[in-house]
């Protein structure tokens, strides 16, 4: 189909309650390409609504048919089941994980609520396969391997399978998924099967979560998008049907039978690409806008680019309880719209409940008994013909007045926590609710509503382009950083372009690059490129053929038994409440604390926390003790003073890049390293384990090594850093280290995983070590085991970090009760006092992230963070700051730099731990996490003496090894945590 003299395009857009459809001109220069819009409830059967609201919009807008060129359709029926937990809609899904001897620990389904997993999880299989970061295969696929698995998937009955290989996303030489999906479409008739380097991108576990619930939905989805054809069809809509994607873009209805995961946030992607398109019109210039879209129950902020698409959330998210990472764009939604109820107390309430869909019914000015929102704007004299006037003339005026004054603080904290910079912005209103935002807003430039904007959300799917996306490592060892960019940027525009998008008006509308902790010559790509459809047939970006391949077809094989094939899992959820948490009491058996699945969760945010920004996010290695402790599985951790005065502790922990831990999931066994290094000096009895450091995954790593299943050795509460630091010459045990060679260090034994095994006994300089196995490490792929020297009771009185264990479960504890109790917005205080109180902590700072940087030198991440300070409501507990605080990191975090009218104070440093906390939520973000427009708060917290007290301490962990000339000032007083088997034993 080509483009006709005058091109139009109907866009339907199904929500909740509402179905909006429109006819859409786009002819260029068209003045008002709105021709008709119209309104009806939401059907049952989705594909009826539609048909019926395309009908009556055709009808009003008195259109030739043939000139219609496309249907763009948004939808949330897909997500809709998954939240409904639909097994009528869902189906069970296999999964074969391509990783060789790695990623085992931590299984899918892993991170799956268990009410959700009972409805989904199918056999599971580890198979040979999977890259490494540099492109390396891990192994490579084994075709016979596959056959056997795809025997007993075809013997299960399982029609849909999940595949997911470690770094496939990079993966354009081997097209190992390619070449496992067509071997398991040969072997089982009938079989949908979905590649995770068509669904999302670089997070192996966030990437095949999206995989399986693409999977799941499948024969739903085609039966879905049929009906949407067969609704044009029956209006003799001779033209392409598309769907809309979670960024903005055209999907076709062969894409997204496949790939249905792709439309979970198109509605608030679609209403943003509206009012970009309704602003247009106007002529309004391409600036940073905030768009406010207001409905019944709720209102959702989003920023929308100069690009004319929205900013996109953290690579990381959660939807119906599970991990994700595939696009989506970056919402602050609050309880305000045009069901809300309005009380009058000792202040004006208005929401966060909602009459919802009621409104007609329960609302004053429609003839009901609920004073709401709606309400108050017709009372105001806003009601732009809306219900009754006179219904709600007797509302007193000093109580319209107090609502109205309500929703516009409400809303202008929702706007400058969505802001990035000071300066004021435009707002852009859709929705039907608009009408409660008032036309003045603090850091608003100008409130627009332009013509349309009730229909905004239809808008935005029928004007919705193409785009096509790279996620990708690539050498930067010979071309600069910004040579590469520009390089997948053209690869991007040029993919685009072959999906259907106009070539004189594609363009880059994102572009990152994404420096890799630890490694050098190696970066991460993120580029989007998007441009107007042409009006021929997009071509599909997924699935691309695997390439030639043959394998033997006829030699009997044996059905492969599923990794996770024993045992039965609860098939609900257990709820956890504040009572709960404040009852709770962990187990002490004699002297050591047995490990629950509670104090897991908890131990792993505090550890994230103690992380300064760096160390990894624990959540992954979580996940795998977590399944060691649910087959049955035993994790202890014991105090210091407990130990024999003859028993020998091995200390240790990954080495390595945080981000190759995304791909490269724990996996193999754990204890490999120890167990090396035991045997290399011949220790007949080991007495306890002890992490390297405290901070981020390296806080929980030993704890799988320790458990029953492999070593049985209780891990040590301590550890050997009190948070993270970058280098490995950066311990407590060197600070003790009576000659410089790191004796106390040496011998150590660094394991791969897959066979390759290094002992190093002797170094010239201490700063020798880490440098050399880093190099080592790198050859490993950069991620490796390491176990060091076993150290004596009488020594470790000395350098061990005391009870940082019971210090991680505290703060961990801290955030889920805050959470629990709805004191999420004091929840700095309540991390103070869980660290010991004022003396020993502090919250330095709170606001929102307004610039990043970063690069790489030498193997690690550098950069600087700026959070600029927000407004707070008068009656809620956060403390109040001005201006802005500037954090340089090395990895980790490095200093507070608080900035007040131009005047400069350095209020923490190192050795003192500076974290940055999401303070949505009160969980840690790592600096690879970091980014524009996120809310946080900082948190300071006094070192231990082992770094303070000692000279050598301070030469080795203040900011003068990391080049500042700054000397340490402490934070505070430090505070000895307690211990959690000391407590409750």
């Amino acid at each position: 189909m080509t483009v006709t003299a005058s091109p139009l395009r109907i866009g339907v857009d199904v929500g909740g309650t509402n179905t909006d459809a429109v006819v859409l001109d786009l002819t260029p220069g068209c003045a008002d390409p709105v021709l008709a819009a119209y309104k009806a409830p939401t059907t049952p059967n989705v594909a009826e609504g539609i048909q019926a609201a395309i009908a009556a919009t055709l009808q009003k807008a008195n259109v030739d048919k043939n000139r219609i060129q496309a249907v763009a359709i948004g939808t949330t029926s897909f997500v809709n089941s998954l939240i409904e937990r639909d097994a009528a809609k869902l189906d069970r899904v296999a999964v074969v994980r391509l990783c060789g001897p790695f990623s085992r620990l931590c299984p899918p389904f892993a991170s799956f609520p268990y009410e959700l997993r009972a409805v989904l999880e199918g056999p599971v299989f580890f198979a040979r396969g999977g890259l490494e970061v540099d492109g390396r295969e891990i192994d490579p696929i084994d075709p016979a391997e596959i056959r056997s698995i795809s025997a007993k998937i075809r013997e299960m009955g399982v029609r849909s399978v999940a595949v997911a290989g470690c770094y496939s996303p990079i993966d354009e030489e081997f097209r190992q998924e390619e070449k496992v999906g067509a071997i398991i479409r040969s072997e089982i008739p009938n079989v949908r099967v979905t590649l995770s380097k068509d669904v999302a991108n670089i997070g192996l576990l966030q990437r095949e979560n999206a995989t399986i619930l693409n999977a799941a939905l499948l024969s739903f989805a085609e039966r879905t998008v049929e009906g949407f054809r067969a609704s044009t069809a029956a209006l003799d809509l001779d033209c392409p049907v598309f769907l809309t994607s979670n960024d903005g873009t055209l999907m076709a209805c062969e894409q997204a039978a496949r790939l249905p995961i792709r439309t979970f946030s198109s509605g608030p992607t679609n209403s943003m690409r509206g009012a970009h398109f309704l602003a247009s019109l106007t002529g309004a210039k391409r600036e940073t806008a905030l768009v406010i879209d207001v409905g019944g129950t709720t209102t959702e902020i989003g920023v929308l680019l100069p690009t004319g698409f929205p900013r996109q959330a953290g690579a990381f998210h959660e939807l119906v309880g599970v991990p994700l990472n595939f696009s989506m764009p970056h919402v602050h939604s609050m309880g305000l719209g045009g069901g809300s109820r309005v009380r009058k107390g000792n202040k004006t309430t208005v929401g966060p409940d909602s009459v919802g869909y009621l409104i007609t019914k329960e609302a004053l000015c429609f003839g009901g008994r609920t004073l709401v929102a709606t309400d108050i704007a017709v009372a105001a004299g806003k009601g732009d013909g809306i219900g009754n006037a006179a219904l709600v003339a007797e509302i007193d005026e000093a109580m319209v007045e107090s609502a109205q004054a309500r929703i516009k603080t409400m809303i202008e904290l929702a706007i400058d926590s969505m802001k990035t910079s000071t300066a004021d912005v435009p707002v852009y209103l859709v929705g039907g609710g608009a009408i409660l935002v008032p036309d003045e807003l603090a850091g608003v430039s100008k409130v627009h509503r332009f013509p349309h904007y009730g229909e905004a959300n239809a808008v935005g799917a029928a004007c919705a382009q193409i785009s096509a996306v790279i996620d990708t490592f690539e050498d930067t060892s010979i071309k600069s950083i910004t040579t590469v960019q520009r390089e997948v940027e053209a690869r991007a525009i040029a993919r685009a372009i072959a999906n259907g998008a106009d070539p004189a008006h594609t363009t880059v509308v994102e572009s990152e690059a994404i420096p890799i902790a630890y490694t050098t010559g190696k970066c991460r790509f993120y580029v989007k490129a998007a441009g107007e459809w042409t009006g021929a047939a997009a071509l599909d970006d997924t699935e691309a053929a695997g390439g030639a391949l043959s394998w033997d077809t006829s030699s009997p094989v044996k059905p492969v038994e599923p990794a996770n094939g024993k045992g039965a899992l609860p098939t609900s959820d257990v709820t956890i409440t504040a009572a709960d948490i404040l009852a709770y009491k962990p187990k002490i058996e004699g002297k050591h604390w047995v490990i629950s699945e509670l104090d897991l969760q908890w131990i792993a945010d505090g550890c994230y926390i103690l992380g300064t920004g760096g160390g990894g996010n624990p959540a992954t290695t979580m996940l795998a003790i977590r399944e060691l402790v649910r087959a049955g599985g035993t994790v202890r951790v014991m105090d210091l003073e407990s130990l024999g005065p003859d028993d020998k502790v091995v200390w240790g922990g990954g080495i390595g890049s945080p981000e190759v831990v995304l791909e490269r999931l724990d996996g193999g066994d754990p204890s490999e390293a120890t167990r090396a290094l035991v045997d290399f000096v011949g220790l007949k009895r080991v007495g306890g384990l002890a992490a390297l450091e405290i901070g981020g995954g390296n806080g929980m790593h030993l704890m799988a090594a320790g458990s029953s299943k492999y070593l049985d050795i209780p891990v040590i509460d301590g550890d050997f850093m009190g948070r993270a630091y970058p280098t490995g010459w950066q311990t407590t045990v060197n600070v003790f280290d009576k000659g410089d060679r790191g004796e106390m260090s040496l011998p150590n034994a660094m394991c791969s995983g897959n066979g390759n095994n290094t002992f190093m006994t002797s170094a010239k300089h201490y700063t020798d070590i880490d440098r050399i196995m880093r190099a080592g490490c790198v050859e490993m792929g950069t991620h490796a085991d390491v176990a060091c020297r076993p150290l004596d009771k009488a020594f470790l009185r000395k350098a061990l970090v005391r009870n940082t264990v019971s210090q991680a479960w505290r703060l961990g504890r801290a955030v889920s009760l805050a959470t629990k109790q709805a004191n999420i917005g004091n929840v700095g205080r309540v991390l103070v006092d869980a660290v010991g109180g004022d003396k020993a902590a502090k919250v330095l700072f709170a606001g929102k992230v307004t610039d990043v940087s970063r690069h790489i030198y030498k193997g690690h991440t550098y950069g600087e963070i700026t959070i600029q300070a927000l407004a707070t409501e008068e009656d809620t507990p956060t403390q109040r700051f001005e201006g802005v605080m500037k954090i340089p990191f090395k990895n980790e975090n490095l200093l507070c730099k608080h900035i007040v009218d131009g005047k400069e104070a350095i209020v923490a440093g190192v050795p003192d731990l500076i974290s940055v906390l999401d303070a949505q939520n009160g969980l840690a973000l790592g600096t690879p996490e970091y980014k524009y427009g996120q809310r946080v708060l900082v948190l300071g917290i006094t070192a231990a003496p082992q770094w303070t007290t000692t000279e050598r301490g301070l030469q080795l962990g203040a900011l003068p090894a990391f080049g500042y000339d700054v000397p340490y000032a402490p934070l505070g007083e430090y505070v000895q945590p307690a211990s959690v088997i000391a407590e409750y034993g």
